[in-house]
């Protein structure tokens, strides 16, 4: 993934807005950091006069408006620095990732241009787009928060380009933003001995009948394999300068060569015979390696079903909830849909308690409206004419007292009064409770749709599922 900022730019002190918006962007457009300029893209702009663009919008804004620039507060335009792990995207993606983001991030209202800097170990983006949006009729509003808002979309855009996972990119360190070199931290890539170890894990996971099917599958993963003297087997992963062969001096005990035949003639077990499957370390980085490979029967059933954007709103997801194993995705979509079955009872209840105090309600109102004309029923001992007079009063005072036994058999009427206060207490507690449906219902939509996703991709089947839980 990449680490974000987002910076406003503001008049500088002595100049002029045509000054400050040159100077920003010069140093963007460097043609050292973006090799004579060809790791630069715009949108509806050229990035070469963007500075004149940028001051033409904001002097249409004010004809339009009627509003000026604000020397001292308004913001001339916003800054998005984006950087990527080293040697992980080239700088034609990295451009391309970056033009994304920011077309998403402004929906294609505002002008901006997209400098890709080469110039450092990481490759890293200065997005600079206008605060004036297209139409000369408004401003772009930073927002509370904006800067994580930023940074998931980012991850989601990177995720979706199959770029690695960083937990917490953006950590702060005593109120500020940690440098590049910083947040990379403990956070930094898997070394290749680890990709190596991971995908060893996913291809075991698929079961391969032999060992020749095993290193085909390490093979269509993008993995190099060759064969060395007395048949060890070596393994050498895209940009990595020298094999790594197949053993447990090297790799840890599980992984080497008899450790993997064994398991795949089924003379050894994941669980027993090496550490932990990835699900279980990092149900996370096993994804991504699988949506990297593309291959694979489990990718393919997939594939056939969600896309990337999908998957890589799960991972998401799953990172912001620190959903690491598969057995907390599935302990947490279990008690979210528990939780929500509980809730839709609760609300059942409370409807119909509300229903049985509007029919008690409404049958008091009733009773007390015809118990005259029933009483002088009675006094004339049931006539068949004073019925046929007053039928319709008769019967509602006959429905009335029906409702009263049904639902109170026998037990003493409620005064109105509290009927009045009982129905206000299930209203509220009702709108109250329906609130908290709502969330939880959401809740247990994503993460039941997460741990749908997973299970796809991983190709889980039931008996497999309890295995994994075992581990």
């Amino acid at each position: 993934m990449a680490t974000t900022r987002l910076i406003t730019h503001h008049i500088s002190n002595g100049e002029t807005i045509a000054q400050s918006l040159s100077d920003r962007f010069e140093y963007g457009q460097n043609p050292e950091k973006t090799q004579q300029g060809e790791w630069i893209s715009a949108y509806q702009c050229d990035h070469q006069t963007a500075d004149a663009e940028f001051l033409l919008a904001k002097a249409k804004y004010k004809a339009v408006t009627g509003r000026e620039q604000k020397k001292d507060a308004d913001v001339l335009c916003y800054q998005i620095r984006q950087a990527f792990v080293p040697g992980e995207i080239t700088p034609e993606e990295a451009n391309r990732v970056g033009y994304e983001t920011a077309m998403r991030w402004t929906k294609g209202k505002h002008a901006f241009f997209v400098a890709t800097h080469i110039d450092r170990k990481h490759i890293h983006n200065h997005v600079y787009f206008n605060s004036t949006s297209l139409d000369c009729t408004r401003k772009f509003r930073n927002f509370w928060n904006s800067s994580f808002a930023l940074r998931r979309l980012s991850d989601r855009i990177c995720l979706e380009n199959g770029l690695s996972y960083i937990e917490h990119p953006q950590s702060h360190s005593k109120g500020k933003f940690k440098h590049y070199g910083q947040w990379l931290g403990g956070n930094k890539p898997l070394t290749f001995q680890e990709r190596l170890k991971t995908q060893i894990d996913i291809c075991l996971a698929e079961k391969p009948p032999d060992m020749g099917a095993f290193l085909q599958a390490m093979s269509a993963a993008g993995f190099e394999v060759k064969r060395g003297r007395g048949g060890v087997i070596s393994f050498r992963a895209e940009g990595q300068e020298r094999f790594t062969r197949l053993r447990s001096s090297t790799l840890g005990e599980g992984y080497g060569q008899d450790d993997i035949q064994a398991v795949i003639e089924g003379r050894a077990t994941p669980s027993k015979g090496r550490p932990e499957t990835t699900h279980k370390v990092n149900l996370i980085i096993d994804i991504q390696s699988r949506m990297k490979a593309g291959k694979g029967p489990a990718y393919e059933r997939w594939a056939k079903v969600f896309n990337l954007k999908q998957m890589a709103a799960t991972l998401q997801y799953l990172q912001e909830n620190d959903l690491l194993e598969y057995e907390q995705l599935e302990k947490k979509a279990t008690e979210a849909a528990d939780r929500f079955h509980t809730l839709s009872d609760k609300i059942k209840t409370i409807e119909a308690a509300a229903h049985t105090n509007a029919d008690l309600m409404g049958a008091t109102v009733n009773y007390a409206k015809t118990r005259a004309v029933f009483d002088g029923y009675k006094a004339a001992k049931y006539s068949r004419k004073y019925y046929a007079e007053h039928e319709a009063d008769i019967e509602l005072h006959r429905a009335a007292r029906a409702t009263f036994q049904r639902i109170l058999s026998g037990a003493k009427l409620p005064k109105m009064d509290v009927l009045k206060q009982e129905r206000q207490r299930l209203t509220a507690e009702k709108k109250s409770t329906y609130k908290e449906y709502r969330a939880v219902r959401k809740d247990m939509q994503e993460v039941v749709t997460a741990k749908s996703n997973i299970d796809y991709l991983l190709g889980l089947t039931d008996v497999q599922k309890n295995k994994e839980m075992e581990r």
